[in-house]
Parts: C-alpha cells; sequence; structure tokens
C-alpha cells in the first residue's frame, strides 16, 4: 500500500519539539506516512516577508493533508520592527499564515474536541450535595466557522471615505459615532454568510448524528447581535426542524455559557459558534480538562486539511535545553488526523495508550503537576516533552 503524505510544519517556538514527539508516536502506532516538512512562521517572515510562503501552499495544494506545530503572532508595528532591514519600509504587513491557510484553502470547519481522561490531576471538580466532590466527565466538542465573523479581516483604522460613507448610512453609528473625527476610529467588521453558516452547522449535526450525542448547541449571542448570531440561530432551527429532528437544539449566550461551563459541562455535547465565540468557548472547555496541553483541533476545507493543538509557539519554553512542554495535545491532533483519513484503529489505540499513561499517574509533564515552567520542573518530579511521548509509545 502506497504510504501517506504528509506536509509536516513545525512553526515556530515549541512546534518542533511537540510535531516531531507527534511523529515518533505515529510511526511507533504503525501507521506508516512520509512526511514532508514545509517552510512556515516567523522566521519566514522575518527573512522573507511572507510567513506563508507559496512554497508551503503548493505542497498543501498537492499533498492535501498537513500536520502543523505552533505559530508566533506579534502586533503590527512589532513584528514591522524585526523584519531583515532590507524589507524594511516595503509596506509590508504581517498576518497569521495561520488565519491565511484557512482562508485560502477555505477550511471554514474547525473541530475543537474537549474530553477529560480519567486520572487527569488537571481535571475539572467541583462540590456536590452535602460537600461531596465531584468529577464530571467532560465530553463537549466545539464546531466553530473558522474563515468569516470578527476574524475576517476586514477592518480599517481611520476608514476609507466609501466605508466611511456606508457607516453614516446607519443611524446607530450617526447617533454614536459621527461626532468622532474619523481618523480616530478603528472598525473592524463580523461577516456570516448564509453557506458557509449552514456548512458549520450541518457539520456539527452530522457529528453529533454520527457519534449520538444528543444536543447540538448555538453559542453565539443573538439577542444583542442581531443579525450575525441571530442568522446562525434562525438556520440552525430550520437545519435541525427540516433534516435533524431526533437532536435536540439548545441555545446558549456565550457570556452565560462561561459561566454554566463550570455548573453542568457534563449535559453538553456539540457545541456550534461563529469564529470568536468558537475560539472563547472551546478555550474555556479545554480549560476543564487540563489546558491548553491537552487541546486539539482540526481545520477542514473541501479537499485539504490542517490539524494542530490550539496552544501558541510558547517561545521562551523553546529556549530550555530540555523540552519540558506537554505533547499530548499535537498527539491528539495526529489523531484527528488519523480519524480523517480513516485510521481509526490507530487512532483509538494511541488515545487508548494515553489514557492509560495518564490513569497511571507515573508520567506528568510540569503543567500537569501544577508546576510553573521553569527549566527546574525536571529536578521536581516533572518529565520531559520526549519522556512523555516514551510513555505512551510504550503503553503502545
Amino acid at each position: 500500500m502506497e504510504k501517506h503524505k504528509i506536509v509536516a510544519m513545525p512553526g515556530d517556538g515549541i512546534g518542533r519539539n511537540v510535531l516531531e514527539e507527534a511523529i515518533r508516536i505515529l510511526d511507533a502506532a504503525g501507521f506508516e506516512a512520509e512526511y514532508i516538512e514545509a517552510d512556515i512562521g516567523w522566521e519566514f517572515w522575518r527573512k522573507e516577508g511572507n510567513p506563508l510562503p507559496d512554497r508551503t501552499i503548493k505542497l498543501l495544494e498537492e499533498y492535501k493533508i498537513g500536520l502543523f506545530g505552533a505559530i508566533t503572532s506579534k502586533p503590527k508595528e512589532e513584528a514591522a520592527s524585526e523584519l531583515d532591514p532590507a524589507l524594511q519600509n516595503r509596506g509590508l504587513v504581517y498576518s497569521s499564515p495561520i488565519v491565511g491557510l484557512r482562508q485560502h484553502f477555505n477550511l471554514d470547519v474547525c473541530i475543537r474536541p474537549c474530553r477529560s481522561y480519567p486520572g487527569n490531576p488537571l481535571n475539572f471538580i467541583r462540590r456536590g450535595a452535602g460537600g461531596a466532590i465531584e468529577e464530571p466527565l467532560v465530553d463537549v466538542v466545539i464546531f466553530r466557522q473558522n474563515t468569516e465573523g470578527l476574524y475576517g479581516g476586514v477592518e480599517w483604522t481611520d476608514p476609507p471615505d466609501k466605508v466611511y460613507e456606508a457607516l453614516l448610512s446607519h443611524p446607530k453609528f450617526i447617533r454614536n459615532f459621527s461626532h468622532i473625527p474619523k481618523a480616530e476610529i478603528s472598525v473592524s467588521t463580523r461577516i456570516f454568510s448564509h453557506g458557509a453558516t449552514s456548512r458549520i452547522l450541518r457539520a456539527a449535526f452530522e457529528y453529533a448524528k454520527k457519534y449520538k450525542y444528543r444536543s447540538v448547541t448555538v453559542c453565539e449571542k443573538p439577542n444583542v447581535i442581531r443579525e450575525t448570531s441571530g442568522l446562525m440561530f434562525r438556520l440552525a432551527k430550520e437545519i435541525q426542524k427540516n433534516e435533524y429532528p431526533e437532536i435536540e437544539l439548545w441555545n446558549t449566550n456565550i457570556d452565560a455559557q462561561m459561566m454554566w461551563l463550570t455548573k453542568n459541562p457534563e449535559n453538553y455535547g456539540v457545541i456550534v459558534a461563529g469564529n470568536m465565540f468558537g475560539d472563547i468557548v472551546s478555550d474555556g472547555f479545554a480549560g476543564l480538562i487540563g489546558g491548553l496541553g491537552f487541546a486539539c483541533s482540526a481545520n477542514i476545507g473541501e479537499e485539504v486539511a490542517v490539524f494542530e493543538p490550539t496552544h501558541g509557539s510558547a517561545p521562551k519554553y523553546a529556549s530550555y535545553k530540555t523540552s519540558i512542554v506537554n505533547p499530548i495535545a499535537m498527539v491528539e491532533s495526529a489523531c484527528m488526523m488519523l480519524d480523517h483519513i480513516s485510521e481509526f484503529e490507530t487512532s483509538s489505540r494511541i488515545r487508548q495508550a494515553i489514557g492509560r499513561v495518564v490513569k497511571e499517574g507515573k508520567v506528568l509533564t510540569y503543567d500537569m503537576l501544577k508546576l510553573p515552567g521553569r527549566e527546574d520542573v525536571l529536578k521536581q518530579g516533572a518529565v520531559s516533552t520526549r519522556r512523555m511521548a516514551d510513555a505512551i509509545i510504550e503503553s503502545l
């Protein structure tokens, strides 16, 4: 059988550390693949003025599947100041390459599972009746619309005249903002389209149907953001009624959801939201299962899919002589890739191996020991990134 070809994009900081360990675990599990390393991230911004080179786009166009480590993003002025001197003052503007990938390949369905491993010392606990300590099982999958909304990048400071004139056509803008000088106004748009919103909703309902979740929750703010959040909830009601009547449709406001997620997280199954609110609620639920060291994600388009942990590049940790970061989020992201290409048996074996290591509790990274992320944590009983990967391989 021909080997799978996977575009491996380490990116920045700890991205290379965790990606290398994930690939080692994939190899140990018997998954046969050729990994083609691709250039992406801060180094290429500084040297070439482009954090997402065309050669990387072409590799993904050819091979369709990407494993991504982590990315560094900095504010506009700081990013410009770090360009190679030969590239300074050319009008180059940094933009996140992972957002660029999502938009170029229309990776509009983002899936972020948040499932707790029994025995994880970082799992959420609460007080129950009579002061009893409860540890609810969290099994929530967030579907985040990935290409529109507030992250769509349609924004201005000192908006062009045509944009400003359009804003002046809205009575609330006239009443609340027309007295402010145009040069002092910054505007970000929140665009939801009928097609993309319907796609993310159907993806959420299909997932709930396939994996037997009883509910899909739309987590937005339709009582205030009436046009965009309102569109998502209106379409959700139509789709649920006509196509998935057996699945319950719930509706929560993002602010209330962030309060309720520590009250009764076990009640939720599949959650769907726009870009910003999906980002927020997925981080909130990730905190209940151990934080960013356990938070994985998939970015799915019609042809191309990219899998990544949701944590950042953590450059401080990348400078340590021995890597101490938790690789499980990257390994879980690799398992999502395996599921995407129907390698279900292999992904199941890896997840079971992770579960055994976590439940046994003998091999713990610094975050699982609730230690500050310093180099000396290895002397306090924490294990390195490689040792955690070794334990998963031994469990396999």
